[in-house]
């Protein structure tokens, strides 16, 4: 078998990042070329990386997120009650590997869903699957599942996720199912995977918000008893952008 023959059966092995780096040996001239250990080496690191990449690619894809938001991009300062220690502390994901929620609180504008979505970004970077609802999508899913009878199924799909951003938590009404849906999912993650909450009201708020006392009571102890808090605060960053 010749060295083409051999690039075309790794693309047929799928086994893209080891025929790219193959190829790549091939072009250095032969006094130049790896040692067969540094070469072995080299195809298996560029295949892992490959797969890695295609991952998160996947991941980034499949997690819907509301903003491109890079971690980099966020402003800190002691004016936002958010500094850079607070960022760095959350920015490596411990958080989710600790199976702790994050509840993010502030007025409209300042921020909150952009800090979300760069921790989801970063999740997704390092590996955690990551899915971002707004409580509009995620009160459709629930009254659509429950309508074709594919509710178990959707909770699951939510389930399957590391990290589970919910966002606007507040801004629309909840109803008996949702609310069932909410303690359910919350029930299934608690002390195993993480969620993100983000909401204009104050965290003092949400059980009115939610409206049962019975259930609030069930869902406030799962998402508060091991949750990160960050109250933003600050004025609108949109007015400052027209600015």
């Amino acid at each position: 078998m010749n060295s083409q023959e051999t690039v075309i059966q790794l693309r047929e092995l799928k086994l893209k990042g080891m025929a790219d780096a193959f190829e790549s040996i091939l072009s250095l001239p032969v006094q130049n070329r790896p040692a067969m250990e540094a070469a072995i080496a080299r195809l298996a690191e560029a295949e892992a990386q490959d797969r890695r990449n295609r991952k998160t690619e996947m991941y980034l894809k499949t997690s819907r997120l509301r903003y491109t938001a890079l971690i980099e991009d966020v402003i800190c300062g002691t004016d936002r009650n958010f500094t850079k220690d607070d960022l760095a502390a959350l920015a490596d994901c411990s958080f989710i590997r600790r199976h702790e929620n994050l509840l993010i609180q502030g007025k409209c504008g300042c921020g909150k869903s952009f800090i979300a979505c760069a921790l989801g970004r970063q999740a997704c970077m390092l590996g955690y699957r990551t899915a971002y609802l707004n409580m509009n999508s995620f009160v459709e899913k629930v009254a659509l599942s429950k309508l074709d009878g594919t509710f178990l199924k959707m909770i699951t799909s939510l389930e399957r996720n590391d990290l589970l951003i919910l966002d606007d938590f507040g801004l629309q009404p909840m109803d008996t199912n949702t609310r069932l849906a909410m303690l359910q999912i919350l029930e299934e993650r608690y002390e195993r995977k993480s969620v993100i909450i983000v909401s204009q009201l104050p965290i003092n708020k949400w059980y009115d918000y939610i409206g049962d006392p019975t259930l609030a009571d069930a869902i406030m102890d799962r998402l508060v008893s091991n949750a990160n808090k960050i109250e933003l605060k600050g004025d609108s960053m949109r007015q400052k952008k027209k600015k």
